[in-house]
């Protein structure tokens, strides 16, 4: 019997997920909602890298990792890359097409965070869409800045800073009176590459509001790669 193990990470891969049969494997990190209505296996948690996620595939008879991870997630895709190949078993990867700018966009590529706090420098109030990482900052906020931070969860904020608890997908109009009320002057993103984020870089060409774009890693190396769930759908029924 041949068995998947699906990582998860993307919208997709719940669709994905959603084919698969009892004897296949779903598995999250922990952050956001567990699904409860699939008909395969659910796990949720970690495995303590890539030798966790070997000893995993080993003891399961895991025919097939199936990355679905998020694109900006690489040392979750090394670790899965690593771990198939320990075993002998092919990895395949799920990458979405990364977003490509359009006319009127004005996008600044960062490589980190202190290229990002660089650019920053000469904005008021930017709308950060990068999840929970500049939590971690809420004490380095420049006095002339206030921030808005859009994360999966409402987190604690502080007089600098608005933390807003929202999942996508997310509608146009809704986010054109986010960016009109906030008054953003500035994006932050992730080129997540996401049909379902897309809208805040479109109010952001419409507005003439800059976008700092945090760079795509580079991911590991896999035996197939697709960048649409119709084709990897088709290639797990021939395997």
């Amino acid at each position: 019997m041949k068995r998947i193990l699906l990582l998860g990470g993307v919208t997709e891969a719940l669709a994905i997920a959603r084919t698969l049969g009892p004897e296949h494997v779903y598995s999250l990190a922990g952050v956001g909602r567990v699904p409860s209505d699939l008909t395969c296996q659910v796990r949720v948690g970690g495995y303590g890298g890539s030798e966790g996620l070997a000893q995993f595939v080993r003891n399961e008879r895991i025919s097939l990792i199936l990355d679905a991870t998020h694109p900006y997630a690489a040392q979750i895709s090394r670790n899965a890359a690593e771990a198939a190949r320990a075993c002998g078993v092919p990895c395949w990867a799920l990458r979405r097409p990364a977003w490509q700018p359009q006319p009127g966009d004005d996008w600044r590529e960062v490589a980190d965070w202190a290229e990002l706090v660089e650019a920053l420098k000469p904005f008021k109030r930017p709308l950060f869409t990068l999840g929970r990482e500049p939590l971690q900052h809420l004490d380095e906020i420049p006095a002339e800045q206030f921030w808005t931070l859009r994360a999966l969860d409402v987190y604690p904020g502080n007089e600098r800073c608005e933390v807003i608890g929202a999942r996508g997908p997310f509608l146009i109009e809704d986010e054109r009176t986010l960016f009109e009320e906030r008054r953003i002057d500035v994006l932050i993103s992730k080129n997540s590459g996401s049909t379902a984020t897309e809208p805040k870089l479109e109010v952001a060409r419409e507005r003439g509001v800059p976008a700092l774009v945090l760079k795509r890693p580079v991911l590991a190396a896999v035996d197939r790669e697709f960048t649409a769930v119709p084709a990897l759908l088709q290639a797990i029924t021939l395997f």
